[in-house]
């Protein structure tokens, strides 16, 4: 277990990892974001069905996180990226616009459709140190005039969908991922002489799935993994995505910028393990849950970060960290300052780059998803080892020992009833404290229409992974 709490110890770790990387220049910092990538997928996570070379180069050259978590779906993880704030804070706690079950025993909080242009993002705060900063891809964070560039990346361009169309100056029509890359690889070579931010904000692994022929048609010759899906489209589209990593860490190489760059690489939450057909997509086992659950299948994500000569090669670390935490980060190697006028709910991972085995100064980490996904409206937080869940359709309470159980089996409220209560009176006071919103009894309920969506259409599978 490696939380502590705040000690000087602690506090020790991060004024001498401080002064360790201001010794040196401002690092060049790029933010690879995969799209529902499963904690499963990925060759150094375990997985024998899709190939993933470069990503895996990452983690032989870098550290990989095995408890890393994200928020449980796209625009809550996204919102707290760029402001470093739980998605609580501003109610963005499902992905935008969300979707309504009008006769759920529950009504769900109105999500926003943007996050605030108040907020100053990390690419403002190392805009203003300095920094070059570029966005590439998807954003999920609001339309016209609440994009990238309002919000502090001054070269920018957004993108949807697994393919983009020919257009003037593309005379046939480009898998995105290729389409990214270009546009990443471009950026480093004209920024190459001066520190850049660079975020690359892929489309895969999300459904629907696609992949070129190509891809397709290798991995269903290939033999299956036992126990695993083995989607040869989502196989594909992996690879994909593993060939970006690859191109942008060879232009990094080429432009002379290795030992001066930073490179994090994690997904936006946990894999989706079906599409709204029922088609199986992907499993996150051990891990219970998926995407749109607060399990740790739908939290928990593959999370690496290179930096040669300073990141030690091939460790693994086991520090529970989560997405909040690369803001302060960002912030605090790149020697900008953090804003005065907002929270941080992150702390800095710094030492943590440095030293795999330190500690963080903080011992509990929270989530907020009060709506229907792939399960019911909850609330959660991990302690120590120890994680609570919070249902809010009868109040229902689970409690699991994380380094007993990752599996999340062995529900243990009923048997440890005052740590049970511990953690739920920690849990309110956190959604107070960050000013939560809740569901609220909806008088409209109908049990036998409760899973139907607005406009009259309704999931075509039940979750697997939803309390009782």
């Amino acid at each position: 277990m490696k939380f502590l709490p705040f000690t000087l110890l602690a506090g020790g770790l991060l004024v001498w990892a401080t002064a360790a990387f201001s010794q040196g220049q401002q690092p060049n910092i790029i933010l690879i974001l995969a799209d529902d990538l499963g904690w499963a997928d990925l060759g150094c996570y375990g997985n024998r069905f899709n190939e993933t070379p470069n990503i895996d180069q990452l983690a032989r050259e870098g550290v990989r996180f095995t408890q890393f978590y994200a928020g449980p779906v796209c625009s809550p993880t996204r919102t707290n990226l760029q402001s470093g704030q739980d998605q609580a804070r501003f109610g963005i706690t499902q992905h935008i616009p969300g979707h309504r079950r009008p006769y759920a025993r529950l009504i769900d909080p109105v999500l926003p459709r943007e996050l605030p242009l108040e907020v100053e993002t990390f690419a403002e705060r190392l805009g203003a140190a300095g920094y070059q900063t570029g966005y590439f891809g998807k954003w999920h964070l609001g339309g016209e005039g609440f994009g990238p560039t309002q919000q502090g990346w001054k070269t920018a361009h957004e993108t949807q969908g697994h393919t983009q169309p020919a257009s003037t100056t593309r005379p046939n029509p480009q898998r995105t991922a290729e389409y990214l890359t270009d546009r990443a690889v471009d950026f480093i070579a004209q920024h190459r002489a001066q520190p850049f931010l660079l975020q690359v904000s892929h489309h895969a692994v999300h459904i629907p799935l696609s992949t070129t022929p190509e891809l397709e048609k290798k991995f269903s010759a290939k033999p299956r993994q036992p126990g695993y899906p083995s989607n040869p489209l989502y196989a594909g589209l992996l690879a994909e995505l593993d060939a970006s990593v690859g191109r942008i860490v060879a232009a990094v190489a080429a432009a002379g910028l290795a030992e001066n760059t930073l490179i994090v690489f994690l997904s936006d939450n946990g894999g989706i393990e079906h599409e709204q057909s029922g088609r199986v997509v992907t499993s996150n086992r051990p891990l219970r849950g998926e995407k749109g659950t607060l399990y740790e299948g739908g939290v928990r994500i593959p999370a690496l970060a290179r930096w040669p000569g300073t990141i030690p090669a091939g460790h693994v670390s086991a520090t529970p960290a989560i997405t909040h935490d690369l803001y302060p980060t960002f912030v605090e190697l790149g020697r900008a300052t953090l804003p005065t006028t907002q929270p941080q709910d992150g702390v800095s991972l710094a030492a943590l780059l440095r030293n795999p085995a330190a500690a963080l100064p903080r011992d509990t980490l929270y989530w907020h998803l009060p709506h229907y996904h792939h399960s019911t409206p909850a609330s959660s937080l991990r302690r120590g080892d120890w994680k609570l869940i919070e249902f809010f359709e009868g109040n229902a309470l689970e409690l699991y020992d994380l380094a007993a159980d990752p599996a999340e089996e062995n529900n243990l409220a009923g048997w440890e009833p005052a740590r049970t209560r511990d953690l739920h009176a920690a849990l309110v006071a956190w959604r107070t404290r960050v000013g939560a919103r809740l569901p609220e009894p909806n008088p409209q309920h109908d049990p036998a229409r409760a899973t139907e969506l607005a406009g009259g259409a309704g999931p075509k599978r039940k979750s697997k992974s939803a309390a009782p």
